[in-house]
């Protein structure tokens, strides 16, 4: 049966260990909790906070970040434990692999493509649009054309006459070339772009606290708590990123310390950070006012200070930069991972003699990331994002009972109430925001199913092909059970 293809975690363990193939420990716990930040912080602060308040939660924003927040708290908990225990790279895929068998895995895998290769993509169209803006600010204006793909349209549903969205093109290419020359040094790069976005939104906390006019907060409920749930919802998105450390597991120094420190650690501090500026943002400017695409410039500028808008550009194109760094290194590792068990080609595990990293892997995906964010909608790629990460969390959930249970022998972070309260409530949590699209009116469908449903099934529906085509029968697991 393939549920029983289950591999054993002392192998996986020893493959982390291959000092000739295997990925150089070099992450600590200073460099991971970056990576979480540098992951979390872009596109939710610096986007989508305007769109979540004017129209579904108002200045209960606030509240919206503390619900998300506490949801994600669940899965980073889990994520915590099941990194800790298990620090191999591959994130998900490898701990379905470890507990819930091959199969589920591969679709785990194959999920997984759709948060951090389709989520990279889609921030790198919200990279082009600030730095668009940054540019016009310097005088400079980059050609309608070359900043939409041929399906984007204006705000009037007039036809923009796109042919490909250049600088996001080139920003995933600029990425690339840093992950191929190494993760240590795509780490520091890293470390200093978190510590520059740190700082400017903790610039716009302190210059913002100053012109902030609490009758801007009432209603505090302008929705009623119908729209500040929603809004919790659909800034979900803001959190996405947490789980991208755990893909670095086998890279970390000390994982069974450092991961848990890595994964909670980053999201306490983003959590923090979100529900300030919420608060900041819309006690400066009427929440009916922040339907712009860079409220937290926007702001900055309601209150007569243009001159610290150059400056947040600036952090946003930072944070974003950081967002997309960690999202293609999660993806290239959980490729790398599943060609090492033989369910993709060998290509994907190859690694490059000089700088220890899957050189040929960066390069294929950096340019199907490329492709994707030049020539794609930003609305498809972000529904698709949300559809992985979520299924994700789910299976992680599942998996963490499941894995203390049949390798009680391992060591690391345990989550408080014992293997299966926090787990369940992290699965079914997860499992309810997968099903939010089946009961929003507002979502196109094609033959009853939500768009975001009919997309995530397709592209299931080829990742089985491709299992059953290619995978199972190159699975090495399938191969040693087939000649024992």
């Amino acid at each position: 049966m393939l549920q029983q293809r289950v591999k054993p975690l002392g192998r996986l363990l020893a493959e982390s260990q291959d000092t000739t193939h295997g990925l150089k420990k070099s992450l600590g716990p200073v460099s991971l909790i970056a990576m979480g930040i540098g992951a979390i912080i872009g596109t939710g602060i610096f986007v989508l906070t305007g769109v979540a308040s004017a129209k579904f939660a108002g200045p209960s924003l606030t509240v919206s970040f503390i619900i998300s927040g506490i949801v994600s708290a669940f899965a980073a908990l889990c994520y915590s434990e099941v990194a800790s225990r298990v620090p191999i790279a591959g994130s998900a895929y490898t701990f379905a692999y470890a507990s819930l068998g091959e199969f589920i895995a591969w679709i785990v895998g194959w999920a997984l493509v759709l948060e951090y290769a389709l989520g990279a993509a889609t921030v790198s169209v919200g990279w082009s649009g600030y730095f668009a803006t940054l540019l016009q600010h310097m005088g400079l204006t980059i050609p309608t054309a070359l900043l939409h793909n041929p399906w984007d349209s204006g705000p009037m549903g007039e036809p923009l006459h796109g042919i490909m969205n250049l600088p996001a093109f080139c920003i995933i290419c600029l990425i690339g070339v840093l992950l191929y020359r190494g993760t240590r040094e795509s780490a520091i790069v890293n470390n200093i772009i978190v510590t520059i976005k740190v700082l400017v939104v903790v610039f716009f906390i302190i210059i913002g606290v100053g012109h902030v006019n609490t009758g801007n907060w009432t209603p505090y409920f302008p929705f009623g708590w119908g729209g500040t749930f929603f809004g919790a919802f659909f800034i979900f998105f803001a959190y996405i990123g947490f789980d991208a450390v755990s893909t670095a597991a086998e890279e970390a120094q000390d994982p069974k310390k450092d991961m848990p420190i890595g994964i909670i650690g980053s999201l306490a501090i983003c959590t923090v950070l979100y529900i300030i500026v919420a608060a900041i943002l819309t006690g400066m400017v009427p929440y009916n006012h922040l339907n712009v695409p860079q409220p937290v410039a926007y702001a900055v500028e309601q209150v007569g200070l243009g001159w610290a808008s150059v400056i947040i550009s600036l952090g946003a194109i930072a944070g974003l930069t950081t967002v997309l760094l960690v999202m293609m290194f999660g993806q290239t590792r959980v490729f790398f991972a599943m060609s090492r068990d033989g369910l993709l080609p060998a290509v994907f595990s190859k690694v490059h003699p000089k700088f220890r990293t899957p050189g040929l892997s960066t390069i294929l995906f950096t340019l199907f990331i490329a492709c994707a964010g030049a020539f794609t909608p930003i609305s498809v790629l972000g529904s698709l994002t949300n559809m992985g990460t979520l299924a994700a969390f789910v299976v992680v959930s599942i998996a963490l009972p499941i894995l203390r249970k049949r390798y009680p022998q391992t060591k690391g972070f345990m989550v408080p109430g014992g293997p299966y309260l926090i787990p369940t409530i992290s699965a079914v949590l997860a499992f309810a925001l997968l099903l939010a699209p089946f009961f929003d009116s507002g979502i196109g469908k094609i033959w009853g199913i939500p768009l975001p449903w009919f997309g995530f099934i397709v592209w299931l529906l080829v990742g089985l092909c491709v299992y059953f085509l290619y995978s199972r029968s190159h699975s090495t697991v399938g191969k040693e059970e087939t000649t024992a």
